[in-house]
């Protein structure tokens, strides 16, 4: 993950993300949020397991599909878990992206919801490629590696202190 500073808070996290896709170029991206949503991710409840990004013709982006769940404590005020959320970025940064994703394989994906050092919710977004399923397989492989190298240095350094 980008190196997040002290004060920021991390709400969810999507790891589907990191392991269906080949992440290539990240962005932080500010939430257009109701109250209601605000004070629900505060008590750090959200998921980003269906959720995916998406360019409009207007060149808009959109947060689809994540869920917020309703504020336990709202009343009339309370807002639809899987609304539609703006997502507010530069437009370089837009105009850049959507000439990324008519690129052949390229898609947007949410990696994680946090708040930053001014309490403010952002998103960090990813462009990525779609892995193919040897490819999920390979990386599988690779990080059983490197814990298995890792647990073989732990016991021989602790048989050496012995």
């Amino acid at each position: 993950m980008a190196s997040q500073k002290k004060n920021e808070a991390n709400i969810v996290t999507n790891r589907r993300a990191r392991h269906d896709y080949e992440i290539e170029d990240t962005y932080e991206a500010g939430l257009a949020l109701t109250g209601t949503e605000v004070k629900s991710l505060r008590e750090g409840r959200a998921s980003l397991a269906e959720a995916f990004v998406s360019i409009d013709r207007r060149g808009e982006v959109w947060l689809e599909n994540a869920n917020i769940p309703e504020y336990l404590n709202g009343t009339w005020t309370n807002h639809a878990p899987k609304r539609k959320r703006k997502l507010l970025l530069h437009a370089q940064q837009i105009a850049k992206l959507s000439r990324q994703i008519e690129a052949k394989g390229y898609t947007i994906v949410p990696l994680d919801l946090h708040f930053n050092e001014d309490g403010r919710v952002k998103a960090t977004i990813a462009l990525a490629r779609g892995k193919k399923e040897y490819d999920k397989r390979q990386s599988l492989r690779e990080a059983q590696d490197k814990r298995d190298a890792l647990r073989a240095m732990r016991a021989r350094n602790l048989r050496g202190i012995r």
